[in-house]
């Protein structure tokens, strides 16, 4: 039993980490800021202390995990080096859990937590599993069979991780503040599936993920496209759910239903679907696990009054902002489908600015709020103003004195961003229902 200090707790990450350190029997601990966030409830319901940041938090005997957010000044970083402690990284303290266990990571650049929430969910159910999700969700187990991880590519991140399988969903550029353009991506790619040990599973349809040549590991293709190993076919929509066949080497491997309805989803649940049966697991006992599959947090998380539906998404991206009114459009037909989005960093904006324009204008409605910026930007390099000039018929909300502009019926309002977006959007659906 070691003993954990976590600086940065409440961070999405951060918080399933520690989850998965505590579930396994350790001692842990972490700071943080005041401001509640939607993570420490997982915390919280372990009963893992939470302290407020201050050098005397860093004890003797124990080791210390800075989140991503932190660099080694901070004040209790730098206590723990005067103390002689273990420090890591997010990223080292994982890769270390990666190690122990037979591994799987799961990366791309969009889809990421749904994917990695599929995956778990199918393994969680038919092997002893721990899991990490970027969503804030974590969970232990002290001799697991598989230990899933969700591996960001940002800064490079993933390559501190060495697993036995992966699944790489997509590559496309983002992240300007870093990477340079996408063949930089692709090169941090690259780099990642060359550390796999076992097996690649990698989106065929994709037309950078599908150049990639891990060193040591095999490949596994999927997605809607002929050629692939394993292929989507005959997919019917519903409100209530998708279904889709999908045959292995050209011959049908099952017949699966989910509640999911975009495409994008359709194709990261094969890539699950794969590796799940890869691993030996069967047709019945994945579609058994299917039918559980709950999305992650914050990925089309719905709610529901009169003729209306309010749905909180992590969309920041132009791909991610398109596919996700294109999943309102499939399972909401005949409903007015209005995107109120909050761009994520300057940078984002500034770079994809045309392209945001374009995904956000297949929505029947366009409603914009100010840009959420990182705490790394130090200059406004762009605004609000300027996204809206670009994208015809766009209005700006400010906050909740502005929700007038939201009196619609029969519509689907899809609030967007990586920001603090989602507080915008429960206070629009509590306003609308607290009458």
């Amino acid at each position: 039993m070691s003993k954990y200090h976590f600086i940065g707790i409440k961070g999405s990450g951060m918080s399933s980490l520690a989850q998965i350190a505590y579930d396994m029997g350790h001692i842990v601990q972490g700071s943080d800021e005041e401001t509640y966030f939607f993570t420490q409830e997982k915390l919280e319901q372990r009963n893992i202390p939470m302290f407020y940041y201050n050098e005397e938090n860093i004890k003797e005997g124990y080791e210390v995990i800075l989140g991503n957010a932190f660099d080694d000044t901070h004040i209790e970083c730098r206590r723990a080096k005067e103390l002689g402690l273990k420090i890591y990284t997010y990223a080292q303290f994982l890769g270390k859990l990666l190690e122990e266990t037979p591994s799987i990571a799961v990366t791309g650049a969009h889809g990421k937590t749904t994917t990695t929430t599929m995956t778990s969910n199918i393994f969680k159910h038919n092997r002893v599993t721990s899991y990490l999700i970027g969503d804030g969700t974590g969970h232990g187990e002290k001799n697991s069979d598989f230990m899933i991880a969700e591996a960001c590519e940002y800064y490079r991140h993933f390559l501190a991780y060495h697993p036995d399988y992966a699944i790489v969903t997509n590559i496309d550029f983002d992240h300007p503040d870093y990477f340079n353009d996408e063949y930089d991506m692709f090169d941090a790619f690259q780099s990642f599936v060359n550390q796999v040990k076992n097996t690649v599973v990698i989106c065929g349809d994709d037309r950078l993920a599908s150049k990639l040549k891990p060193a040591h590991a095999k490949t596994i293709t999927y997605g809607f496209n002929d050629g692939n190993d394993y292929q989507i076919k005959n997919v019917q929509t519903s409100t209530e759910y998708s279904k889709f066949d999908i045959y292995k080497n050209n011959t049908l491997l099952g017949t699966f239903t989910m509640a999911i309805f975009g495409l994008h989803d359709i194709s990261n649940a094969t890539s699950a679907i794969a590796l799940a049966d890869i691993n030996g697991i069967s047709v019945e006992k994945i579609q058994e696990s299917l039918d559980l599959y709950r999305p992650a947090e914050r990925r089309f998380s719905e709610y529901k009054f009169s003729s209306n539906v309010v749905v909180d998404d992590y969309a920041h991206h132009p791909s991610e902002i398109k596919a996700t009114i294109d999943s309102a459009r499939r399972k909401y037909a005949g409903k007015q489908i209005v995107a109120i989005f909050q761009p994520h960093t300057y940078t984002r904006t500034a770079k994809f600015l045309n392209e945001f324009a374009e995904s956000l204008l297949t929505a029947d409605k366009v409603f914009l709020c100010p840009i959420f910026a990182s705490v790394r930007e130090k200059e406004k390099i762009v605004g609000i103003e300027d996204l809206q000039k670009v994208t015809p018929g766009s209005k700006i909300i400010h906050g909740e004195e502005d929700f007038d502009k939201l009196n619609f019926e029969n519509t689907v309002f899809l609030f967007m961003g990586a920001g603090n977006i989602n507080k915008l959007c429960h206070k629009f659906f509590e306003k609308n229902t607290s009458n």
